[in-house]
């Protein structure tokens, strides 16, 4: 989440009059993450989030991510839906652009999960990809290998910038990847980016996963191959948990049995994960606004990332 558009406190109460949510009692924006523009709504009758949708969501889209949100909810996923206001429409325009009001879930996203809390987020991801299974909307993914191309090529030499060599690395993995990504494995809706912040927790509960703005139909193992990558590791990359790396696959596994085939390719999967966050860390690195309330992501923490799965033994990922 983070703030790149200002909404006065006028124009939320505007916007609340249309809800049946009470009145508007406090508006706070929330600067973590870079995708969006999101505030903390309280009114008088509970809590909300605001998400307006900057240019990287194509409003085109939005009808799959809360297609997807309202499915999952039917299935008592700990899902936000979008509320809809008196006229029956989840979708607004707000400072001219799309946005959303979303339900608020309680917990708190973590900043250094245990192995207790990686194996909860693996259950609550194989619940999530089960209940998906009869879900029949589709969205290409935009961020697997076509779109990390043309990623590297719009960051161009730049990437060297950020660390001398890092263009050639990129380039050598993406032509590794081109001759090996794995085509064949089941897919459906996924999250695809099932960062530790967004999932919320009490205690070792989920009790909330958010943010499904990067939300397509992909291979399904991808999904925690992302998840893997984002939770296993130190800030840094340089650190791996390998306590957590078991628990996160024991849990997904427990929930949504994996094939053979599946398990092979997750180093191969790990591998692209770390490439994508790589380079859309690098080109938000080197185009974020100097103004804009948000806190920008280190790169080389998923360079480190891709360092270790290219190296790594097989047997992290179990069976």
């Amino acid at each position: 989440m983070a703030v790149y558009t200002h909404v006065s406190a006028e124009r939320i109460a505007r916007l609340l009059e249309g809800y049946d949510v009470g009145t508007l009692v406090s508006a706070k924006g929330i600067a973590e993450g870079v995708e969006n523009s999101n505030y903390l709504i309280e009114t008088s009758e509970n809590r909300f989030i605001l998400t307006l949708y900057e240019k990287r969501v194509d409003a085109s889209d939005l009808p799959f991510f809360l297609d997807m949100l309202d499915h999952l909810a039917q299935r008592d996923q700990p899902v936000p839906p979008a509320i809809t206001d008196r006229d029956g429409r989840r979708i607004q325009t707000v400072e001219d652009r799309p946005a959303c009001l979303i339900a608020f879930l309680p917990g708190v996203s973590l900043g250094e999960p245990n192995a207790d809390q990686s194996g909860a987020t693996g259950e609550a991801l194989g619940k999530l990809h089960a209940a998906l299974a009869d879900f029949s909307n589709t969205r290409p993914n935009t961020l697997s290998l076509a779109g990390w191309h043309d990623l590297a090529d719009k960051c161009g030499a730049a990437l060297d910038e950020i660390e001398p060599g890092l263009g050639a690395t990129v380039n050598e993995e993406l032509t590794y990847l081109d001759a090996h990504w794995p085509e064949s494995l089941p897919r459906s809706a996924i999250h695809a980016d099932l960062f530790p912040d967004n999932v919320l927790m009490l205690g070792n509960r989920v009790t909330g996963i958010i943010d499904f703005y990067f939300a397509c139909t992909d291979i399904r193992a991808y999904d925690l191959a992302v998840t893997h990558a984002a939770w296993c590791f130190d800030d840094a990359g340089t650190g791996f948990d390998a306590e957590r790396s078991n628990a996160l696959i024991s849990g997904y596994d427990a929930q949504l049995r994996l094939s053979d085939a599946e398990r092979a390719a997750l180093p191969i999967l790990a591998r692209g994960a770390s490439l994508r966050f790589l380079l859309t860390r690098a080109w938000d690195w080197l185009n974020t606004p100097a103004d804009a309330l948000v806190t920008r992501k280190d790169p080389l923490a998923f360079l480190h990332r891709l360092q270790f799965y290219r190296n790594a033994d097989r047997g992290i990922f179990g069976g």
